[in-house]
Parts: C-alpha cells; structure tokens; sequence
C-alpha cells in the first residue's frame, strides 16, 4: 500500500487540535497572571517586544520539527543564524542590492541543509555528529571572515523592516505568520508532510512503501537550514549587525520550543502550530521573569524541568499505545 492510500488518523488529529488548545489556555493564562503581577507586562512597548523575541524562535522551531518529525535533530540552526547575520551584513556593506543579500543568504542556508543531508543519507553519519561538527565549524568560519569582530549594517532601510509595524503587529510577527501558513500547509496537507511522519515512524517501512527516504531527509534538513537563515536575516535587521557570535544557545530554544509544542523526539508527531505556541510560551516566561527580576539561571531551570516533563510523558503515551 502507497503511503498516498493511508487514511488521516482521526485520533492523532484530534489529538493535536487539544493539544494545541491545552497550550493556547497556557499561553493565554500566562499573559493574565503576568498582567496581574506585573502592571508592565502588558505595556504596548512590553507586548511588542515580547512578539519580536518570540516570533524569530518561532520560526527556528518549525523549521527544528520538521526534522524532528523524521526522527533527527539539528543542532545547528542557532550558528546558521549566526552565521546568516554575517553573509548578508557584509553583502548589504558591499553594495549588493537588499534582495540580493537576502536570497544569497537564504540560499547558503539551503546548502547547509543540504549539507547535513548528505552527511546522513551519503556518509551515514548521525544527525546530532553531524550537525554539531556544523555547528563549531560555522562559529569558527564565521570569526575568520569577520576577524572576530561585530560588522555594523550601514542600510536603515535594511533595519527598518524589523522595528516597524503593520496595523499595531510587529513586522517579525508578521513573518511567523508567512512562514506558519505554509508550513502547516505543507506538512499536514501535503504527500510530503505524510512522507516526514511515516520516515520519521519507520524510515525501512515506508522505502518498502515506495517512499523516497533520502529524498525526504534532504528535504527535512534543507527547510531546517532555510528557516534558521531566515531567521539569521531577520535578526541581523533587529540588532543591525551581523556577528557569527549571535544567537548562541538559540538550537536548544527551538528543540524546547517544538518539544513543548508536542512534538516527540522519538518521531513521527508533530504540527505546526504547537512549537509555534510553545515558543511564545517561552518568550512570555522569560519576558515574565525578567519584569520580575527572577535570576535568569532560573529560567532555563523552567525551561529544562519542562522538556523533562513533556518527554515523560510523551514515552508514557508511546507505551501506553
């Protein structure tokens, strides 16, 4: 049987909708006891600026599910966006058109992606060697073209973009939302998306299925790698520099995020809209912290204590099937 003649399961899918409201509720009723505790918190410029933290782990966390659906993980995405910053810095310096830098950048992100894939589908390596030996090179590629030195954006129509707004929203906010229709388009409305669960359920039995395996790794590496240089565009534009030093620690935001959001690093589940919950869910616990002065260690104590719980019991449910 093609994988094409598989039916939705109905139960996964409602599953996912609850899910998904369980997190909305969480998110919602941190924002009131935040209100409450904190008359800040719900400040314009505080609400604002919680949507531009949010919004750039957001779009790491789609693109970290998508691998994680196949059963892999990218640990690289926060030196790619790192990385990105510098590319397009020093290509909007150097007089290319906006555009240009942009795509160029997007496009070194594909071939990274590329990269990891064919670390795993041609060398046989395993995706966590892979993408950390991608990791600490890129840092180290990163500081050579640099000199370990910040590369300051001379363009302010280039940093504009990421501290205007559109009818009160955030422009990064924005972005969450191109990319997230897409994606869930993509991933729960397309063969391709099938292909991703059942790769990441069974990778023998859906090659037996006529299932393109490698081709389907490429493709879950290569959308990891574009959204992480996306990302590095977007916050080279918010801090307008770009410097291999940024976003450090931002791979372990985006696998909390996505786990959070319900996805099983064990494979095969996942959605869109969780990790993009889990990552607001996230940036309002930080946000909530600092309004309150809670020492930053403490957060990511919360934000370890809760992987811990959600893969419990996400191998509770495993086993319980």
């Amino acid at each position: 049987m093609s994988i094409e003649a598989i039916p939705a399961e109905k139960p996964k899918r409602n599953y996912n909708v609850l899910f998904g409201l369980t997190l909305l509720a969480l998110l919602v009723l941190l924002w009131i006891v935040l209100s409450l505790a904190t008359p800040s918190f719900a400040s314009g410029n505080n609400i604002a600026n919680l949507l531009r933290q949010g919004s750039m782990i957001a779009i790491m966390a789609v693109g970290q599910t998508f691998v994680i659906i196949t059963g892999g993980i990218d640990l690289s995405v926060g030196a790619v966006v790192g990385f990105a910053t510098v590319v397009v810095a020093m290509m909007i310096n150097a007089g290319f058109p906006i555009w240009l830098a942009i795509l160029v950048t997007l496009l070194v992100g594909v071939a990274i992606g590329m990269f990891h894939g064919f670390g795993i589908v041609k060398m046989g390596l395993p995706p966590f060697i892979i993408t950390l030996a991608t990791l600490t090179s890129l840092r180290g590629i990163g500081l050579l073209m640099t000199n370990g030195n910040s590369i300051n954006i001379n363009s302010d129509t280039f940093t504009a973009f990421s501290r205007n707004s559109f009818i009160g929203i955030p422009n990064l906010f924005w972005m969450v939302i191109l990319v997230g229709i897409p994606a869930y388009i993509f991933l729960h409305h397309s063969r391709w998306g099938r292909y991703l669960f059942s790769v990441g359920s069974n990778a023998e039995a859906s090659r037996l299925s006529g299932v393109n395996v490698p081709r389907t790794i490429y493709m879950a590496y290569t959308l990891s790698g574009l959204c992480a240089a996306f990302v590095g565009v977007l916050l080279a534009a918010r801090i307008g520099i770009g410097n291999p030093t940024q976003a450090e620690g931002w791979e372990l935001q985006a696998i909390a995020s996505s786990v959070i959001g319900g996805t099983s690093l064990f494979g095969a589940v996942g959605s869109v809209h969780g990790p993009l919950l889990g990552a607001f869910i996230l940036a309002t616990i930080n946000n909530g912290a600092n309004l309150l002065n809670v020492n930053s260690f403490w957060q990511r104590i919360i934000t370890g204590a809760l992987i811990i719980i959600i893969v419990y019991f996400d191998g509770l449910r495993r086993r319980g099937k």
